[in-house]
């Protein structure tokens, strides 16, 4: 039998989806205008940069930005066209690529990420008191654990 959301369920998951969407969408255009890479790029370059040796298997890559092995490729090959990353062969599994970041690719990082920084703060958190960036935070973190099983 299916569960039907109540009228209040309803208007929070679509408040939910309305919020998140607009989110998502402004710091994309944000990106785009001011560091010229959507969200999806600078995701993977923060990953990169975070990493030992600025460096992952793509396909752990892949899991961690929540894309696709042919998404995440496609995306490589952008960023390896503007001199942001390369890809090296894996010396532990010769069918597994790395992808590297570069130092050019870590400058663009670094250029991007104030504005993106200020972006999230100024459109998320300036937008919230304190107790509701706690409540936001653990809610995300239940929904997190509940979703992926841990």
């Amino acid at each position: 039998m299916t569960r039907w959301l109540d009228a209040d369920e309803q208007q929070t998951w679509r408040a939910f989806l309305a919020s998140s969407r607009a989110l998502m969408e402004t710091l994309d255009r944000e990106l785009q205008r001011d560091a010229g890479m959507p969200h999806a790029y600078y995701e993977i370059l923060v990953r990169l940069s975070e990493a030992p040796g600025r460096s992952m298997r793509m396909s752990d890559l892949a899991d961690a930005t929540g894309s696709s092995r042919s998404r995440l490729s496609h995306a490589a090959s952008r960023l390896e066209a503007a001199g942001w990353v390369r890809r090296d062969e894996c010396p532990s599994d010769r069918r597994g690529q790395l992808a590297v970041l570069t130092d050019d690719g870590f400058a663009a990082l670094a250029a991007a990420a104030p504005g993106h920084v200020e972006g999230v703060r100024r459109h998320l958190f300036d937008a919230l008191s304190p107790a509701q960036v706690d409540q936001l935070r653990r809610i995300s973190e239940t929904l997190a654990a509940h979703l992926t099983g841990s």
